[in-house]
């Protein structure tokens, strides 16, 4: 494994859209684990392939499984040609960061739970229903996938001291 460079805004791959995956190969593994190691090594809780410079419909999220408790156990979703459905129609604000877009914090209205269906590592079809954070997440590394970036969606963006007592990042 290796920790990868993450790419920053302006850089162009982040406003592209990734192309889907082709090859369930030893390559992709090898991308699927320097990703992760690049995540935790951030830290970070989700990072889309794009932000390494690879244009490629890839997302990896680490969230705990009790997210009430700090030492919880995590489990880790490695996404391909991740697809979002079932969509709730009940949204609220959150706030939200990017390692590609280091020290801008943003207040984005998202969906509070979804599905996202896709292939795992070996091709194997897979579906996660989502709610709360983790659904947070997901969207916001998918939108990478779209060229899509969270300073896109903000309703207002805050300097890390800026950020609203109580909020959440």
């Amino acid at each position: 494994m290796a920790i990868r460079e993450i790419i920053k805004l302006p850089h162009p791959t982040l406003r592209r859209r990734a192309v889907k995956v082709k090859k369930f190969d030893k390559d992709l593994h090898k991308l699927l684990d320097d990703m992760a190691e690049t995540m935790r090594d951030e830290p970070g809780v989700g990072l889309a392939a794009p932000q390494v410079n690879i244009s490629q419909r890839i997302v990896v999220v680490e969230y705990p499984l009790d997210d009430t408790d700090p030492e919880a156990e995590s489990v880790l979703y490695e996404i391909v040609n991740p697809v979002i459905s079932d969509l709730s129609e009940e949204r609220e604000f959150g706030i939200e960061g990017c390692l590609s877009v280091p020290n801008i914090f943003g207040s984005v209205e998202r969906s509070v739970s979804l599905s996202v269906s896709g292939k795992n590592r070996f091709g194997k079809k897979i579906k996660i229903d989502a709610n709360g954070w983790l659904a947070r997440i997901f969207q916001h590394e998918i939108d990478h996938l779209n060229g899509t970036l969270f300073v896109d969606l903000a309703e207002t963006l805050y300097q890390p001291d800026e950020i609203p007592e109580g909020k959440e990042v």
